[in-house]
């Protein structure tokens, strides 16, 4: 179990490492394989994505969907605000802290109600499709929406299946969580300062 915990772990990180694969030539931009591309190629759209299943999984209950689903629903949100032309600021640092705080909260087992967990994750996913809809033309957005938020819940599931496996480590498990989590927040500080 531990040994494909550390694949899985491997395999998060070697897709973070190809520089600028989340942002697709011109021509492919607008596509459901760019949308679904870019949450998979970048560092801190995996760590996040993969932290917030792994959170809810952590806080148990109806947060184990509802805490990723708000993740999706406001990260549409965001997407859509960016496309009408709207304007929000510091983007790419919230993205960030995003990265961080979800780390911490795992790291510390903060179990939050399950509305206020939502209602965390979902201010960051705003920044979130922000992001990508800042990086899209009018052409093609619903596909690459749809290909993004496909990419986003497969790592919401991935999450969760790894806060699965860790729990059948019983008491192993919380410190490996745990360890997971500084682990995701000491990322995004690095990020943060790169």
């Amino acid at each position: 179990m531990i040994r494909r915990l550390l694949i899985l772990c491997a395999v998060f990180s070697l897709s973070g490492i190809a520089p600028a694969s989340a942002h697709l030539l011109a021509g492919e931009r607008g596509s459901m394989a760019a949308g679904f591309a870019h949450p998979l190629f970048g560092l801190d759209h995996i760590l996040v994505m993969v932290a917030v299943g792994l959170w809810a999984y952590r806080i148990g209950g109806r947060a184990v969907w509802a805490v990723p689903c708000s993740f999706v629903a406001m990260m549409s949100i965001g997407f859509a605000f960016a496309l009408a032309g709207g304007a929000l600021p510091y983007v790419e640092p919230v993205i960030l802290a995003s990265v961080v705080t979800l780390g911490l909260l795992i790291a510390f087992a903060v179990r939050l109600p399950v509305a206020s967990s939502a209602l965390v994750v979902g201010a960051f996913a705003v920044f979130h499709g922000y992001a990508h809809g800042a990086e899209i033309g009018n052409a093609g957005a619903a596909a690459y929406a749809g290909g993004f938020a496909v990419a986003t819940v497969l790592l919401h599931v991935g999450g969760v299946g790894l806060g699965f496996g860790v729990a059948k480590l019983q008491r192993q498990g919380d410190w490996l969580a745990r360890s997971m989590g500084a682990g995701t927040a000491v990322a995004g500080i690095v990020l943060l300062l790169a």
